[in-house]
């Protein structure tokens, strides 16, 4: 059986990483999501298990200490991580994992999976991004001002990412996604197994 591949989708804050992993996800419903565990508090719409584990600060620290996680960043004074031990057993049993963490985290990845697939999502332009940004009605000017800075930070750390898809339109940018993954599940590397065993076969 081959392993399962591991997804990783990253980004800057508003550049709608988010809304592209779930359109990946309702068009590839086979593919697994890994579930974070988090520090904040629970959004109105957020279930317990379903959405994050939501954990105290004290909790969280004992995972750190445990080594439980796969990633872990702090991002605008909350904690996020990805345990660790969930993922690499659907990974063993051949099923593709598929997850949404900030550029800290994607690194962090990276050096404890290398196999891992990055891809890095991200506005045509730094005037979109601030655009999309202020369209929340969310933010603050200085939470606006930070998010830039931290979307250039980000965008810095290039070299380390396989992917990078530009959302211009999330429909066509979601579709850039599953082209990739559907590119990755065909490498010759990843079905050496499979390939040696209908060489072997009558």
């Amino acid at each position: 059986m081959k392993k399962g591949l591991l997804i990783v989708i990253s980004g800057p804050s508003g550049a709608g990483k988010g809304t592209i992993y779930n359109m990946v996800l309702e068009r590839m419903p086979q593919i697994r999501k890994s579930i974070s565990v988090t520090t904040r508090n629970p959004r109105p719409n957020e279930v317990e298990g379903v959405h994050y584990y939501f954990k105290s600060v004290h909790e969280y620290q004992q995972m750190i200490a445990s080594g439980d996680f796969l990633e872990t960043a702090e991002v605008y004074n909350n904690f996020y991580g990805t345990p660790k031990a969930p993922v690499f057993d659907m990974l063993a049993k051949g099923e593709d994992v598929m997850f949404e963490v900030d550029t800290i985290g994607a690194q962090q990845i990276k050096k404890k999976y290398a196999e891992c697939v990055s891809i890095f999502i991200m506005t045509p332009s730094f005037a979109e991004l601030e655009r999309r940004l202020r369209a929340r009605n969310t933010e603050t000017e200085d939470s606006i001002r930070t998010r830039l800075g931290s979307a250039r930070r980000e965008l810095g750390r290039y070299e380390t990412f396989d992917y990078i898809v530009f959302n211009d339109t999330a429909e066509t940018a979601a579709q850039h996604v599953v082209d990739i993954i559907e590119a990755e599940r065909a490498k010759m590397k990843r079905n050496l197994t499979v390939v040696q065993e209908l060489l072997q076969s009558k």
